[in-house]
């Protein structure tokens, strides 16, 4: 166990995903599932603030299933069985993210909801997209180093 200094100077966190890729901590792992959580609530909140319209109820399914799959499939990802497992599901979490993107930007485009409120939402998307991209090119890093002979070296 590690000492952290979150919350508290008590706080004691275990070292996750080893040999998976995954270095980071149990702390650092709920918080980034916390912000994908908080991601899919506001999403829902946008859902219901969307018109009730041909249009309006088409987006609704489609931002209701991707802005809320991101934050399941990242704890998934943290219970992979091996470094491959832990990158397929950081990607599929990625592509949900990356299709929210999309949604959010056409409710902006079809004058569904004002920009205004939807640009702080269509921002942590980005700041998502970037964190769990990094996250995959890491963890392939990882395994890459890992998996060289001294000589590769």
């Amino acid at each position: 166990m590690t000492q952290c200094k979150v919350q508290s100077d008590e706080c004691k966190v275990q070292n996750v995903g080893e040999g998976t890729g995954m270095a980071t901590t149990r702390v650092e792992n709920d918080a980034l599932e916390d912000r994908l959580l908080e991601f899919a609530s506001r999403c829902g909140k946008v859902v219901d603030a969307l018109p009730d319209t041909r249009m309006g109820r088409h987006v609704a399914g489609q931002l209701v299933r991707c802005g809320t799959s991101a934050a399941p499939n990242y704890a998934e990802a943290c219970a992979a069985e091996s470094r491959a497992d832990f990158i397929h599901k950081l990607r599929i979490a990625l592509k949900e993210l990356h299709e929210s993107r999309v949604w959010l930007k056409l409710c902006v485009k079809s004058q569904l909801l004002p920009s205004s409120r939807l640009v702080p939402l269509k921002d942590e998307c980005t700041q998502l997209v970037n964190i769990l991209g990094k996250s995959i090119v890491t963890a392939k890093s990882n395994g890459t180093k890992r998996n060289r002979t001294p000589q590769q070296e």
